[in-house]
């Protein structure tokens, strides 16, 4: 990966701070600290003006801890790594999907363990950028049958079902059927907004109107598509969501 991996330390001893940014340079080259921060004053001061990919942040710190931090920036997009002394705060670190939980003191596998995870999802995050850049609105696909080829706009589909060794194409206002299997329109889409959710479907994810907890996606048309178990983690990953925050929870200041 070309891009520079950035990363930001929250920690209100600097001692500590200063022994994990040592500990990261010494391990990964290709990460780049922009900022040490030591209050959750600066840390949201700081993260309101710039996004890094990986936010290691101290859970207790004084008058607010990390988490009480985090409730404040509910747009934030980065990797949290969370770091603290305490086990008893890994639970409501859940609340914010965080991508690792760090022990003090930190061993250098503990870290590595922790970090490369990471790595690999802000790589993922950077290729999902790159491949879902929506298609022009009059950009065309050619479906061909046994009679000739349909040309439809690609943003009119709303998804793709595999049926014996067919293809069905539910459109926005029809449908057609194609004799190419599901997996040549895979390829044919695989730099579009689509997301071949389940091996049977590829659905068009602008087309999504919600995801359901038992796994299934309900499309445009009412249509519940299932998304396999192995891919709804990684699916997921690809919308920005609204964590879940204490109503109760209003900050006097910030």
């Amino acid at each position: 990966m070309s891009e520079q991996i950035t990363c930001m330390i929250v920690d209100d001893e600097p001692a500590v701070a200063g022994l994990l940014a040592m500990n990261l340079q010494r391990l990964y080259q290709d990460i780049e600290i922009t900022g040490l921060l030591y209050t959750w004053r600066d840390a949201l001061n700081a993260l309101r003006k710039q996004s890094p990919d990986i936010l290691f942040l101290d859970i207790s710190m004084p008058e607010k801890n990390g988490m009480d931090m985090l409730r404040l920036l509910p747009d934030i997009e980065c990797e949290i790594i969370f770091t603290t002394a305490y086990t008893e705060y890994a639970l409501e670190a859940f609340e914010f999907q965080a991508a690792g939980y760090l022990l003090k003191p930190m061993t250098d596998v503990a870290m590595t363990t922790v970090i490369d995870k990471t790595i690999e999802k802000v790589r993922g995050k950077y290729l999902l950028k790159k491949k879902n850049q929506a298609p022009p609105a009059d950009q065309k696909l050619g479906i061909p049958d046994r009679k000739g080829i349909d040309y439809v706009n690609i943003h009119d589909i709303l998804y793709l079902e595999s049926v014996n060794r067919y293809t069905r194409i539910v459109l926005t206002d029809s449908e057609l059927v194609s004799s190419y299997n599901l997996g040549a329109f895979k390829k044919l889409l695989e730099n579009n907004f689509f997301y071949p959710v389940h091996r049977s479907y590829i659905i068009n994810l602008n087309c999504i109107v919600r995801y359901q907890s038992d796994g299934f996606v309900i499309m445009s048309d009412k249509k519940e598509i299932p998304v396999s178990q192995s891919l709804r983690e990684e699916f997921l990953a690809r919308f920005a969501t609204v964590a879940r925050a204490r109503l109760d929870d209003e900050p006097a200041d910030s």
